[in-house]
Order: structure tokens, then sequence, then C-alpha cells
């Protein structure tokens, strides 16, 4: 694909140098710095100063002034000219004779040095010998197969080395030790240093005119087989793929990064990155193209011209301006080794920035992410493409010059409304991936208030995860565009964010009551009940927890059961001020009392005799209902024994007084034994209630966790009312005999059998006796067992002790005392039963004696 990469603008005219002199023409040129010298076919040498302007177009102009001109007065051709311009001097080879030349007057050197024999020179830009005030040329021989090493000086020539060639060289470049010559047959590299040499590839100098060019530091340029220009290295390998130019090229040059080609009607300009053929200039009748400090010089017979490159930004704009984003890019990159580091960078990012705007207006929104992020683009140029999005408080002005052509979102897509939407929800994704980074930094605001109107517009889900987690979403900008879209919900949770806690409480009461159309959530009354909950603003909690419990009690007293306790007291409230305020809503009061005594197990007198009182009060009204078998009076009564029989904490005589006059026997006779009233509370339960299996239960779950004689007692107190003489009922006896053959463990069977009939049977009884003997047994066999392993243990505690007694004690100057660790100087001793010795004064002493449990009670047993 085409793209300038070079103008073509006339140096040197005709008329200028040639005037009427038909018969002469331009057989060579050198320029250094502002001088330029051509070499004509009749043997002279002019020279031109070339002054650079800018004409009022903004083109470069040059102009040139004559200086003067030489004649060599030989008669023939000047075929070659190299400036030295370390030595002021210029080398010119004419007549297969290099002469030196004074550079500025162009009289020869005084001392009249010259190189005979030549057919061909070039001067190495890369030289080895390390003298400033040298140069070195390389020539090749006329007669001989060999190539010479001169170093030229201001009035001398001195020759340092020849080294032989396999052929004849037609062409040479040089690089340090490196020559790359043209053979009549093919390529080579030779070192002159080590006289190494290595073939390239085959070549026919008599088909075609030989190119060999130094394009860099041991890299040259060769006109290769094929049409195919070829990068060789001094080592003899190609690091860079070769371009492919016309078959009649006869010179080419480079101007990174092109190689520039010239043919008999065209110079080509080839790309050395992609090896594309980048542009094509006419150029008729030319036959030489040189490159001079970075000038590109064409001629031809009769007029000279320099091939000007543009600037790489111009042509990398040029790239962009027809969409050819990776073109630009590539030659972007390249541009890195002729820019300043910082400069590049700062053109670099704003070339990517605008690859980016690129591939976005293509809907590429991938390519165009992975461009804006590498290009750090601040993203308010991107928000700003979206009418309304950025924020009314927002300066942002976009870049100068525009880093796109674009006005807007709706014309850069043409009114497609399909198109736009996918492009608000590149800039979601985008917005929401960058929010957190970086390239945010100093933007935040914009960011989030921009992704906030996205969601809103969208109805995105991604709308309540924003408001909910850290954000700095501008409440001016946010809340118009939440109230356009009916995001209400959203809203409180903005103003919730801001420390705005009423107003978003007003928003979802009215949300609730249906003053207000949002569906955000179907669950908003259970939503503000937790809020509420775990509100501070106590003030704000009295306000609407009216409206909550009036709503619902069962779910608004969450505000109060749900509240986290916390130290500090700026969450927790007084519960006895939420009792009293509670007092007008029965159901909640009960659910609040409740969570006090059976979740947070608040161990409180006053609590458990409200909840009791109030449990009590609901079954009494039940109760006067006549609704006393109904399953509300059932399950009414089941949670206040529930509580009577489990709570210790209540007022019992208070209640009983309560209910001393009604028929709710089974509630009497569980106060009754909160009172310890057994008797009372066991009497009601078999001469009221006639209820004999409530009875059993009174006496297990009175005396659970308790001393078994408790039990014991109990069942005993049971037994005596089914048995007492006054009430000798069949149902009462049954009822005693099942009792003593489902508890006979309970009982002491002594005193039953005093107690029992005499006429009673002993079939009848015979499970209770059973158990009885058992029992006694066991018991029997326990207590002798315990005696036996008693008297085992003293046993072997005598046998110890009278074992230690009978072992020989000596002592000697190695003894110690195993208290005071002094050495034994008085006999008077005592030794324990694991062998340990002290003297009599320190076993005096309980707390000296050896930290065992063995030694102590052995003491205690010589005292």
């Amino acid at each position: 694909m085409s793209i300038k990469a070079f103008e073509l603008v006339p140096v040197l005219e005709r008329d200028l140098l040639i005037g009427d002199k038909t018969w002469m023409t331009i057989d060579c040129i050198e320029c250094c710095g502002k001088n330029l010298y051509v070499g004509t076919s009749d043997c002279f040498i002019y020279h031109f100063l070339l002054e650079e302007k800018v004409s009022s177009s903004g083109r470069l102009v040059f102009t040139p002034v004559k200086q003067l001109h030489m004649y060599l007065g030989l008669k023939k051709a000047v075929n070659e000219l190299k400036a030295a311009s370390a030595l002021n001097r210029l080398l010119v080879l004419c007549d297969n004779t290099v002469t030196l030349l004074h550079m500025i007057n162009l009289e020869p050197i005084p001392s009249g040095a010259k190189i005979k024999g030549v057919i061909a020179f070039a001067v190495n830009e890369n030289p080895v010998t390390g003298d400033p005030f040298c140069v070195e040329v390389c020539t090749i021989s006329l007669k001989r197969k060999t190539v010479q090493i001169y170093t030229v000086h201001e009035d001398c020539v001195q020759l340092l080395k020849e080294v032989s060639a396999p052929e004849q060289p037609v062409a040479i470049a040089v690089d340090g030790y490196f020559l790359c010559l043209a053979m009549s047959t093919q390529y080579i590299i030779l070192c002159y240093n080590t006289g190494v040499s290595q073939d390239l590839f085959p070549f026919n100098s008599e088909e075609k005119q030989p190119i060999v060019k130094r394009i860099g530091r041991e890299e040259f340029l060769l006109a290769g087989p094929g049409a195919l220009g070829m990068f060789v290295t001094a080592a003899g390998i190609s690091q860079r793929a070769p371009v492919h130019w016309s078959e009649n090229v006869i010179g080419a040059a480079v101007c990174f990064p092109y190689v520039v080609a010239l043919d008999e009607e065209f110079v080509t300009v080839h790309s050395m990155l992609d090896q594309q053929q980048k542009q094509t200039i006419p150029f008729r009748d030319g036959h030489i193209l040189q490159d001079f400090e970075g000038k590109l010089i064409l001629a031809t017979s009769k007029e000279i011209h320099i091939l000007l490159p543009l600037p790489l930004e111009r042509q990398i704009q040029d790239l962009l301006a027809s969409h050819r984003i990776e073109e630009a890019l590539v030659l972007a990159k390249a541009a890195r080794r002729n820019i300043p580091k910082d400069k590049f960078q700062v053109m670099y990012r704003r070339i990517l920035q605008q690859a980016g705007f690129i591939q976005f207006g293509q809907l590429q929104f991938l390519e165009a992410k992975e461009l804006f992020r590498n290009g750090q683009l601040d993203v308010r140029e991107l928000m700003s493409l979206y009418p309304l999005l950025l924020p009314s408080t927002s300066t942002f002005i976009r870049s100068h010059p525009p880093l796109h052509e674009y006005a807007d979102l709706n014309q850069l897509m043409q009114g497609d409304q399909e198109k736009i939407k996918k492009c608000k929800r590149f800039l979601m994704s985008y917005l929401n991936e960058i929010r957190s980074t970086e390239v945010a930094n100093g933007y935040k605001a914009e960011i989030d208030t921009a992704l906030l109107k996205l969601y809103a517009e969208d109805n995105h889900d991604s709308l309540l995860d924003l408001l909910v987690s850290e954000n700095s979403c501008l409440l001016v900008d946010s809340v118009s565009w939440l109230e356009k879209y009916e995001k209400y919900f959203a809203l409180g949770l903005l103003y919730h964010y801001n420390g705005q806690n009423e107003a978003a409480l007003q928003l979802w009461v009215k949300i609730v009551d249906g003053e207000l159309q949002d569906t955000t959530r179907s669950d908003l009354f259970d939503y503000i009940v937790d809020f509420l909950s775990f509100c501070s603003n106590h003030e704000l909690v009295w306000k609407y927890a009216d409206w909550a419990l009036q709503r619902n009690e069962e779910v608004g007293v969450r505000i109060f059961t749900r509240r986290p306790v916390d130290e500090n007291q700026t969450i927790s409230m007084n519960p006895d001020d939420i009792v009293n305020y509670l007092h007008k809503y029965k159901k909640a009061i009960v659910v609040y009392l409740e969570h006090f005594v059976f979740e947070r197990k608040i161990q409180k007198e006053k609590y458990h005799t409200h909840l009791a009182i109030l449990y009590l009060d609901k079954v009494l009204e039940l109760h006067s209902q006549g609704g006393y078998v109904s399953e509300e009076l059932s399950s009414a009564r089941c949670t206040l024994k529930n509580l009577l029989q489990h709570s210790n904490l209540y007022r019992v005589h208070l209640l009983l007084g309560k209910i001393q006059e009604t028929d709710l026997y089974m509630e009497r006779a569980i106060l009754h034994g909160k009172l310890e009233e057994h008797e009372k509370a066991l009497e009601i339960l078999v001469h009221k209630l006639k209820d004999f299996q409530a009875a059993e239960d009174y006496c297990l779950w009175n005396s659970n966790g308790e001393d078994p004689l408790r039990r014991q007692k109990l069942f005993h107190m049971l037994l005596t009312l089914y048995l007492h003489p006054d009430d000798t009922s069949d149902e009462l006896v049954m009822a005693g005999v099942d009792l003593l053959n489902k508890h006979a463990i309970h009982f002491d069977a002594i005193r039953v059998l005093q107690l029992i009939p005499e006429e009673w049977s002993l079939q009848l009884l015979s499970p209770f006796l059973t158990k009885a003997m058992r029992r006694s047994f066991h018991s029997k066999c326990t207590a002798e067992l315990s005696s036996n392993l008693a008297k085992s243990e003293n046993l072997i505690f005598k046998h110890t002790k009278v074992k230690s007694r009978g072992n020989s004690i000596k002592l000697s100057d190695k003894k110690i005392c195993q208290v005071c660790c002094s050495f034994f100087t008085e006999p008077m001793f005592v030794r324990y039963p694991d062998g340990s010795l002290v003297h009599i004064h320190c076993a005096t002493k309980p707390h000296s004696l050896p930290a065992t449990d063995q030694n102590f009670a052995s003491h205690k047993n010589q005292s």
C-alpha cells in the first residue's frame, strides 16, 4: 500500500550547471555539509553551496550558489568524488588515479600525493586505526586482483595493507576490517585483517550493474539475484528480509526505515519493516543515487535533485488518516531510533490513542481497549463522545490537536441506535475495568458518575453493586439521572452512601407505600427493616419504627431484635426504652421479649415475668372466648408451659395469683412446683386433671439434673397419692402399679413394701420386684468391688514402705541431701521410698521435701 515518504526537490538545474555545453554530462557527485561537488564528463569539478530555505507554502527549497570550478586537464571523465572534511580534502578518482584536492579552492596539495592504478575506492566510515587526523581508503587495483588499504593524511598517502581477491573486484564497500566486494561472478565478504573470505551469492556483472552499499555497522546492501535487494552482515548472514525491486536497478540507498532504488524510469521506495513497496516517483534518465549524511541525492546527466524524506510523524498521520493502523504502529516503533526518548514516548502514546479511536469507530472494541490502555488515554476523551455523560461540573477540554474527527457518538454512528448501544456497553466494560487502576487517578468522580448514568440507562444489575461499594459518584448529576430512569431504590443507596439516610428512607418508604414505582427489590420492606436495625441514628429509628410496626409487627420488630450489641452503644438501644415503646404492639412486644429471653438468654426477672404475663394473658383471653380445645389455645398454653418449666426467673406468686381461680391446672401445678409445693402440684395433676402421665412427667422434669434422692422423693409422693386410704379407686391403684413397674429403679423397695396393701398379688408386682432385686444385688456387688480395690491399694502401699526400710544405707562424700544439696556431715537423715536421702531438719519441713506425691505421703506416714 502506498504512502508518501519522500518528496523530490530540484537542486541544480540544467541552465545553472551546463549552460550551453550540451556535450557535458554529470558523472559523479559529492555532498558534505552545505558543499556540493559535481564531477563532469569533460574533467571539470564544480563546487556549489546549498542554502536551505522554507518557502511560504511550508516546503523546503534549496538554492545553489556556485563557488568555483576546476579543470583537471586530463580530458577524462571524473569517476568518483569523496570529501574528507576532517582533513579539508577532496579525493578525486580520474583516469584511474586518486588525487587529493583542497576542499575550498580545489587546488592540488603541494606534496602531489596520489594513488595510481585504481578502478574504484571507498572511504572506511568505521576506521580501525583510531587516528583522527587521517582517513582510511580502500581501493581496487586496476591490473591485479587485489585491494589496497591506505591511510590518507593532509599531504601524504600511506599503504597499510594489500589483500588478494579470488577474482577481479568491480565494486567495493568497507566497514572496519570487512570488505564487501562485487566480483564479476559473485559477491564476497573479505576480512583484510585475517584474510578470511566468505562467498555470499552469485552475481553476473555482464548482465547488470553491481550495487554494494554500506548501510550500517557491519551491514551491507547488495543487488542480489531475482531482482532482490539483499541485506548482508559482515558475518555473511542476513538479519532482514530482502526487498523486491525492479530488474533494472542501477542505484540504491537506505534512509531508515526505507530502501530507495533507482532504475531508468522510476524511484521506488520499499519499507525495511514489512518489505512492501510504499512509493513510486517517476524519474527518467536517472543514473546516480547516493546517500550523503542522510540526504538522498538523485542525478540525471544534466540535473541534480534531492529526495527529501517527509517527517515520520507526518507519514504516520497519513497512515492513520487512511486507517492503516498496523502500518502506522510499525512505522512509529521504527521511529524510536531517530527521536529522543521523551519525545518519542509522548508521540507514541498519542499515536496509540489515535489508533484506538479509529478502532473504536469501526466497533473493534477489544483492539480499541488495548490501544487506549497502552496509550494511557485520558478516559475523559472517550467519555466526551457520549452526550451528557461527563459531569456538569467537569472542566475537561478535548486534546488539541484532536485525537479524532468525531463530534459525538451520534455523528460517529450516524444515528444507528444498535451501534450506539454497543458503544455504550463497551464504555461500561472499559470504565469498570479501569476504575480501580492508576488510569483512573484524578478522574474517579467522572468515571463513577459516568458508570452510574450508563447502568441506569441500560437497567444494568451492576448499578446496585456500584452504589453499595466505595464510589465517587457526584450527587448533583446522579440524582437527576436516577430520577429520570425511575431508579429510586438506587437513588436511596446513593443518598445513604453520602450520609443522607433520612432522604434514603423517605424514598424507600414511598416505594413501599406505592407513591413511587420501582420494582428493583420486591423485598424492599424487609430491606428497610434491616437498614433501620443497623442504623446508628436512634432518632431516625424511632421515627420510622412506627411505620414498620403498623405495616407488619412481626417483621417490623426486627428493627430491635436484629440490632447488634456493641460496647460503644452507637448502635445498641436501651432495652427498657424499647419495651416501653412496644407496649402498644401486642405481637411485637412478645417477639422482642422472646428474643431477649430465649435467643440472647438475658437473665433478668422483669423480662421473664413480663413475657410470662403476656403469654398468660393471651391464654386467658382465648380461654374466655370459649375456645378451650382450639388449636390456637393449645399452642398458646404449650408456649406458656415451656416458659414456666424452663425459666426460674419469673415471679411465681404473681402468676399463681392470676390463675388461682381458673381451671388451668397444668400451669398451676408447674407454678406450685417452682415453689417446692410438690404435694399440691401432684394433687392437682392426679385429682383435678386425672392426668397420670403428666404426673410422672412432672416428677421427671422437676428432678432433672438433681440429686437422685430428689427424684425418689417425688415418686414416693406420687405413689402415696395413688395409694391414699381415702381414695381406693381402681383407676388410682392401677396408676400406682404402673408407676412402680415402670420406674422401679427410682423407688426405695423397703418403703414401697411397707406402703402397698397386703392383698396385692406377687404377680402384680413381679416387674417391680425383679428390677428392685437386680438393683439391690448390683449395689451390693459394686460396694464389695470398691472395698476390695481399696484394700489392694493399701497393701501395695504398705509393701512399698516396708521394702524401702529394709535396704541398707551407705553414706559417702558423694551423697548429698536432695533438698538443701549439702553433703551428709551428720548421721541424722531420712530415706524416702524413692531412694532419696534428706537431712532430718529438711524432712521436718514439708515444703522442703522433693515435689512428689509419694514422698509427701511417705513423710506423713513416718511422722
